[in-house]
């Protein structure tokens, strides 16, 4: 990411990469996992107590659940290569 920004990468350019980056996943992962929670709902049926195998509130919920969080943990590392001084990744490297 340092060397990004010695190349003269804006600092709003490497956020929204790793952010991007990051969301990209997550929402893969919840895209996958809602498909394959739909698909096992028959066979967990009698699991559940007191909630409908296919409740579009319980979908919903942990689905936002997920992104929020994994946004803050993409935020994070974005904020903290954003400040990362070329210089010293250069060095580094």
């Amino acid at each position: 990411m340092g060397i990004r920004i010695a190349l003269g990468a804006q600092t709003g350019d490497l956020f929204r990469l790793v952010v991007g980056q990051g969301l990209t996943l997550a929402l893969t992962g919840v895209a996958a996992g809602l498909v394959a929670s739909l698909a096992v709902t028959r066979y967990m049926a009698s699991l559940l107590l007191g909630v409908a195998p296919t409740d579009p509130v319980t979908f919903v919920a942990v689905s936002l659940l997920l992104t929020t969080v994994s946004s803050l943990a993409s935020y994070v590392p974005a904020r903290r290569a954003t400040r990362a001084d070329p210089v010293v990744a250069l060095r580094y490297e």
